[in-house]
């Protein structure tokens, strides 16, 4: 009986754990128990004393019971809310040119939320790969109180999810309110607005651009929340849902020829165009200042914004902009980007995949049908209407958009891309060679591991400066020979979660490091601090230095940038030597 005991015990906390790491609704706790309460008594009255194979049959009976609650409480899917609890306060009703909008207070009564407000039409039947249209005006008042789906991309099961969180993250919360999955939908061109409570207005507004390599991501993600900048700093935030996969970057030659501009490829970056346009008509009504938006973004989201600086469309809507790790603007973009003859060779074979004789062929089917599709259409083009030509040539000429430039990469950015394929002695040669072809035996020499950790840190440090880094290297040297102000960092933080891996600043940068995490201290939440007055005074005057500030020097010889770190200073730029070497790849200058 100890024996069964204690069996069971570690088994149904094991069932539990699979429940709740699954997100399946909390009648499945409730059955699990009743069904443990079950097989104890039946073990008890009728297993107990008997044959080894009748208990065997026991157990499996209550291993297939588990298996049957699993399925019938499956998550349920539903909006995300805007607010924790059960009963939020409500804003005061705002009027915007579509129609009135009410949001909620947040938890500590600091910043009010707008959730949900549609920007655009929904690109969905004929509206699938056109310029997003105007949305519908309605009547009464809209609830902005929970956030719009994420946009149709490939998800996976809950619980991969949230092992990801335990194991990437180290900070997964139990918590039975949010069992459930969030949808996604082509449906989901929508906006969310954080602003500080109370009435304002000529607030600094800051916009952004969440990543996922074109292929996913969701305008809810708490690392880059608006709340934390709006509370600290006073700032209006906006974020968005916009095309993304197939749905936002498919390319082809019936697509241009049906535009009446003539485009095709970048429906992703018209709808974050669309969203900046909504910006500028309606965010007076939440205390922001239209005429002073600082564009902002993460990973493939930055790299929009590094395309939007390039985009004559996106002219007047920001005046500057903050890029996290990613920009195009490198003679030959390492991601997120191909061009036009690329892009529709890909989508001439998207379609003969599934069979399609017309564009119309592929509208027909279902989004479900074509979500496969995100690894094969997630990339920027030059389209000859959202981009005119190669953001490179554009920043050479000097006609980028943006006024000031705020970026930047992260000590570690390849981590999470290397995670499965690390490098030793054995394969680093190989892996070097692979890549870098005739210019492979100056990087050896400059990279030469004797061990197999020197190896693993070395192919590392490549593969982070290669797609990240060395694009800001671009950037830096660019905006500087055409006179735009230019501030660089390099994140370096450690602690207990991502640390300085891709993606680790936002936390950071955005100030929502949870206040009771035990995986950050006082120097985290400290230099998160100190990060965000620099954005707002960035936001305000293009400059981040302010009263009480380590200084940050201009970037204007692309040398030096600000170490972000415990110590906050400027700190040599650390990849000079191997910069030449992309250089002469690329044929930079030529």
């Amino acid at each position: 009986m100890i024996a069964f005991g204690i069996a069971l015990g570690l088994v149904a906390l094991l069932m539990a754990a699979i429940l709740e790491f699954n997100k399946n609704t909390v009648l499945g706790f409730v059955l699990l128990a009743l069904a443990a309460i079950g097989f104890i008594l039946l073990f008890v009255k009728v297993l107990y004393g008997s044959k080894w194979y009748w208990k065997l049959v026991g157990w499996l009976g209550f291993l297939l019971t588990f298996a049957g609650i699993l399925i019938l409480t499956w998550p349920s899917v539903k909006n995300v809310p805007a607010y924790r609890g059960n009963t939020p306060e409500r804003t005061q009703v705002v009027s915007l040119a579509d129609g009135d909008v009410r949001g909620v207070i947040l938890e500590d009564g600091a910043v009010e939320l707008y959730a949900g407000i549609p920007y655009a039409a929904p690109p969905v039947g004929d509206l699938r790969w056109k310029e997003p249209q105007d949305p519908a005006p309605w009547e009464g008042i809209l609830e902005a109180d929970h956030f719009a789906p994420m946009f149709s991309q490939p998800t996976h099961l809950p619980i991969y999810n949230s092992l990801s969180q335990v194991i990437g993250y180290h900070d997964y919360r139990i918590d039975l309110s949010d069992n459930f999955v969030a949808p996604v939908s082509e449906d989901a061109l929508y906006l969310n607005v954080w602003k500080p409570a109370g009435d304002a207005q000529g607030l600094p507004v800051l916009v952004y651009i969440h990543g996922g390599s074109l292929q996913s991501g969701q305008p809810w993600y708490e690392d880059y929340a608006g709340k934390g900048i709006a509370a600290a700093e006073g700032m209006v935030v906006v974020n968005m849902g916009y095309r993304l996969g197939v749905f936002g970057f498919f390319a082809d030659e019936e697509l241009a020829a049906e535009s009446p501009n003539g485009t095709t490829g970048n429906y992703g970056l018209l709808d974050q165009i669309k969203a900046l346009e909504w910006v500028k008509n309606n965010i007076a009504a939440f205390g922001g200042d239209p005429g002073n938006v600082t564009l902002s973004g993460e990973s493939a989201g930055s790299a929009c914004v590094s395309a939007l600086c390039a985009s004559p469309l996106a002219k007047g809507l920001f005046r500057r902009v903050l890029l996290e790790s990613s920009t195009v603007v490198s003679a030959e973009p390492p991601h997120s980007f191909r061009l036009l003859d690329e892009a529709l060779e890909s989508g001439a074979d998207l379609k003969e995949r599934y069979g399609a004789s017309s564009v119309a062929d592929l509208r027909a089917l279902s989004a479900d049908d074509l979500i496969g599709e995100a690894f094969t259409q997630h990339h920027i083009t030059v389209d000859g209407y959202v981009l005119s030509e190669l953001p490179y040539e554009t920043y050479r000429k000097g006609n980028n958009n943006e006024e000031a430039i705020l970026h930047g990469y992260n000590s570690e950015e390849s981590g999470p891309f290397i995670l499965f394929d690390h490098a030793n002695l054995k394969n680093y040669e190989q892996k070097v060679r692979g890549y870098f072809g005739e210019y492979a035996d100056e990087v050896l020499a400059l990279y030469d591991p004797k061990t197999d950790a020197e190896a693993d840190a070395d192919w590392a440090a490549i593969y982070g400066a290669v797609f990240f880094n060395y694009p800001h290297y671009c950037l830096n040297r660019l905006a500087s020979e055409n006179g735009t102000p230019v501030y660089e960092y390099c994140f370096s933080k450690k602690n207990g979660r991502l640390g300085p891996w891709h993606s680790g600043e936002m936390m950071y940068f955005y100030g929502n490091i949870p206040a009771t995490s035990s995986v950050f201290d006082d120097s985290d939440r400290a230099l998160s601090k100190t990060v965000m007055a620099y954005i707002k005074n960035f936001a305000t005057s293009n400059d981040p230095n302010g009263a009480g500030l380590p200084a940050w020097e201009q970037s204007k010889d692309s040398t030096r940038l600000l170490k972000l770190d415990t110590t906050v200073e400027m700190a040599d730029e650390p990849f000079l030597a191997f910069y030449d070497i992309l250089d002469r790849m690329q044929g930079w200058g030529e």
